[in-house]
């Protein structure tokens, strides 16, 4: 029995040792930290409209000069309806859209973290960890799958983290 005690006290050591520090990886709205997907539900309001969803926000982002199209994004039915409508080349991408890329992201996950209190609890409950959007099917915005992507959401994530605390910013 005292054994057994000693074994319990051991593991909860571990436990808060390593908590906090320990990976965060997400993938898809419905699986542990689906509350980190863009697609989550979780409607934001930034430069005087509302959203959906992040993703809503920034595909349409990439249209604010064909202002027909960038509505259309915007109140599409889903996140992704909204994906596959931002990826069109239909009409021509924001001029400067892979230098701005990075901060349209950070700007609607602040907003979402920040006017959602709960999941900006979330987040900063996650510590230190490095955050992972774990998936092989993006090797841009997610690790790739096995941690060779750029993993850009993780990035903004964290650095959304930060300045949630207070802290400096610093985006990929």
């Amino acid at each position: 029995e005292e054994e057994e005690e000693e074994d319990k006290e051991e593991e909860k050591k571990k436990e808060e040792s390593s908590g906090h520090d320990a990976p965060v990886k997400f993938y898809g709205k419905n699986n542990p930290y689906g509350e980190f997907s863009n697609f989550y539900n979780a409607p934001i309001h930034i430069n005087g409209k509302s959203f959906p969803t992040t993703e809503h926000y920034f595909q349409a982002m990439k249209f604010p000069h064909v202002p027909h199209y960038f509505e259309k994004i915007r109140t599409a039915k889903n996140p992704a309806m909204t994906k596959s409508l931002g990826r069109t080349r239909a009409h021509p991408l924001k001029d400067d859209w892979e230098q701005v890329k990075l901060q349209i992201m950070f700007d609607c996950c602040l907003a979402k973290f920040q006017q959602h209190k709960k999941l900006g609890e979330l987040l900063l409950g996650t510590g230190n960890a490095k955050i992972y959007e774990h998936t092989h099917r993006d090797r841009v915005w997610g690790d790739g799958g096995d941690g060779t992507g750029k993993n850009y959401l993780g990035k903004v994530l964290m650095a959304v983290r930060n300045a949630l605390r207070g802290e400096p910013v610093t985006l990929p």
